[in-house]
């Protein structure tokens, strides 16, 4: 019997604000809050969700995981997450076709082109 990936665990200094922040950027839902964790879902039985707990110390290096979101139109994304608090990070990749933000704990993750049929 195989194996089904469940969530991602992100590392935080605050899960529940983090949460919220990637629920709204995702459309996804809270569906677990406790003090030092916070899990999010598409749907309270979709998987793979995010997980957030909370470490004592801050992030200080490029994140060896991180998430590529593909949305309809990049520009537009890339505006609408700066203005719910992500900015724009240089993790070296030059010139590209996708955009690499940071979230408000500077967790990267790359917003693609949308793809074309």
């Amino acid at each position: 019997m195989g194996s089904q990936w469940e969530q991602v665990v992100v590392d935080s200094e605050d899960p529940a604000r983090l949460a919220r922040w990637w629920a709204e950027a995702l459309g996804y839902h809270i569906v677990h809050e406790e003090p030092d964790e916070v899990e999010i879902r598409r749907t309270p039985d979709a998987v793979p969700g995010l997980l957030f707990l909370t470490v004592p110390e801050p992030k200080t290096t490029k994140n060896r995981l991180h998430l590529d979101l593909i949305p309809d139109d990049q520009e537009a994304e890339v505006e609408r997450l700066v203005d719910m608090g992500a900015r724009p990070v240089d993790i070296g990749q030059g010139e590209t076709g996708w955009v690499v933000l940071a979230d408000p704990e500077g967790n990267e993750f790359c917003i693609l082109r949308a793809r074309t049929t």
